[in-house]
């Protein structure tokens, strides 16, 4: 066995012995525990844990690659997904920690007064989550494939046994505590790399900063190889395609459920605007890296790997070679790899670059243990918000509201192992890249979650009957342009299947508004509900008056 198998091997299984071990301590004991550890996660830490469930595979492997593949075009998955957390912060999560419900389809169906509108968002949060799950599951396949040198498919399966054993173990406590865990492994290990990476190159330990100057040469470096410019807008699709997807990432992401639920896990509405502040400055670690990721791996390849002889070429080259994800031909036969010659799969470049970089073995190890960390961080939070969908939400406030907390735990576990290898089923031949399924999850969040919790938090009017109206035009609407951009070649304005949701959510916002105005309005008791929803935790909104806690009126 060599080294490098060694250290990555013991950093991983200490890492995977850490999130056990944190998942047995804390184990859920009661419902409220399983589903929202309880209501008593500090914002900081609740910070960490939404930024661990946040960054997932898709932003720790595929983000910097998706940047080093697209240039400029890359950046909408980085501004959306950002942007997206404003939104949530401002829009929609407090108000929602207010009403105080366990999951998205808890508070539309209380919202609307509607089992049925419950019931199909109960059943929407299972399609979205499941897959986003896929991308997940795959990209641990990637990780794991490559750490032990197996194939991805078995990877890919012992991933699933791992999530499958903690998620269900510890429910959303242990899941919060492991999260936080997950976040401060994936960000030391995401920082390393690209700050030595700004040492060797740059001789700045600040790659924020350093990485600009390098644009410029690889521009040069670019006209001198007769490519498209590396920073030149809009050369992989059209400017529409890049608004669509930016706007799809951003409702997306506000209208993730994985992802909302984590606000129910504060006491407050304003411990969860903080959670919201704390993530959003988690998340910028990693995603104001990625851009620096991506640039100083461009670099170094071109120089240093791009001209290079192929029977010389760097010891990595081939074992990359050997999972399918790296290419290189000699296509004109000369000898030398030529820039155009070297294929390189979007999901290696994070995984690739310590070994490209030359920075030895420990940090190898130390970026297969941040990427297993990203990939089972999010795919736990996936695996709660369908275990809640089917046994909170389907199973105990519509088919069994009798059912007692001990046989409710039994079926939400139940539900997160089957759900878990279901999706390892699918994620051994993914339907796409990792990054293109996470954006159809979030495409299909755009479509019918985002319209559907904006009007029923902001718009009083909206009722039960424009709201599972909207939901299922709004999902319709998402999966058939999905599939007719990716199977059919059919696009409007160049907008491919990852800008979906903006179809989507245009279509659901104006289903829900049309419909509810052309029914009755709902009663006074929920119209007033939800105006207090806009109100401080300290204020009630009642018949037409505003309220303090402590029994005096507000002027």
């Amino acid at each position: 066995m060599d080294t490098q198998f060694l250290v990555s091997l013991t950093i991983i299984l200490a890492t995977f012995a850490l999130y056990i071990g944190i998942a047995i301590y804390n184990k859920a004991k009661a419902t409220s525990d399983f589903y929202v550890a309880g209501r008593g996660v500090p914002p900081i830490f609740n910070g960490m844990a939404i930024g661990a469930d946040w960054m997932s595979a898709a932003s720790f492997i595929g983000m910097a690659g998706t940047i080093m593949l697209l240039g400029y075009d890359g950046l909408a998955y980085i501004m959306g997904w950002t942007g997206g957390y404003l939104l949530l912060t401002f829009l929609l999560a407090p108000q929602l920690r207010k009403y105080g419900r366990y999951t998205v389809p808890e508070f539309i169906g209380d919202r609307f007064d509607s089992h049925t509108a419950r019931v199909i968002a109960a059943v929407i949060t299972i399609i979205i989550s499941f897959t986003y799950s896929i991308g997940q599951l795959s990209g641990s396949g990637v990780v794991i494939g490559r750490l032990f040198e197996i194939d991805a498919k078995l990877g890919t399966m012992i991933g699933v046994v791992l999530i499958a054993f903690y998620a269900a173990f510890g429910g959303m406590k242990g899941i919060t505590w492991t999260q936080v865990a997950q976040y401060i492994i994936l960000i030391i290990a995401y920082l390393i790399p690209v700050i030595f990476m700004s040492l060797q190159i740059t001789g700045n330990p600040m790659p924020w900063l350093s990485y600009g100057e390098l644009v410029g040469k690889m521009g040069e470096l670019d006209r001198e190889l007769g490519i498209s410019e590396y920073f030149a807008p809009f050369t992989n699709g059209t400017k529409w395609q890049f608004l669509a997807l930016m706007f799809t990432l951003m409702a997306g992401t506000a209208g993730l459920p994985h992802v909302i639920v984590r606000f129910y896990t504060v006491s407050t509405m304003k411990a969860a605007r903080w959670s919201g502040a704390w993530a959003l400055l988690f998340i910028g670690l990693l995603y104001l890296s990625a851009p620096a990721y991506a640039a100083f791996s461009r670099f170094i390849l071109m120089t240093k790997v791009a001209g290079s002889k192929i029977a010389e070429l760097p010891a990595w080259t081939k074992t990359w070679v050997d999972t399918g994800k790296l290419q290189v031909a000699d296509g004109n036969g000369d000898g030398i790899l030529q820039w155009s010659e070297l294929v390189i799969s979007n999901d290696i470049v994070v995984m690739a670059t310590p070994e490209i970089a030359n920075l030895g073995v420990f940090v190898i190890g130390l970026v297969a243990a941040g990427a297993m960390a990203a990939a089972l961080s999010t795919a736990g939070g996936l695996m709660i918000a369908i275990s809640s969908s089917f046994a909170h939400d389907i199973y105990y406030r519509v088919m069994k509201p009798n059912a007692t907390e001990k046989k409710r735990l039994s079926v939400a576990r139940w539900s997160i192992v089957i759900a878990t290898l279901f999706a390892g089923l699918i994620a051994l031949n993914p339907p796409g890249a990792i990054t293109q399924i996470v954006a159809w999850a979030f495409a299909l969040a755009t479509g019918t979650f985002f319209p559907a919790l904006v009007l029923g938090v902001w718009w009083k009017r909206s009722n039960s009957k424009g709201v599972i109206a909207g939901l299922l035009v709004g999902l319709g609407v998402t999966l058939m342009y999905i599939f007719a951009a990716k199977y059919g070649g059919f696009t409007i304005l160049g907008i491919i299947d990852t800008g979906a949701g903006v179809f989507g959510a245009a279509a659901a916002f104006l289903t829900n508004i049309i419909v509810s105005l052309s029914t009755e309005a709902p009663s006074q008791k929920i119209q007033e509900e939800v105006i207090d929803l806009r109100y401080p935790e300290q204020m009630v909104y009642k018949n037409g008056e505003v309220w303090m806690n402590d029994g005096t009126k507000q002027l």
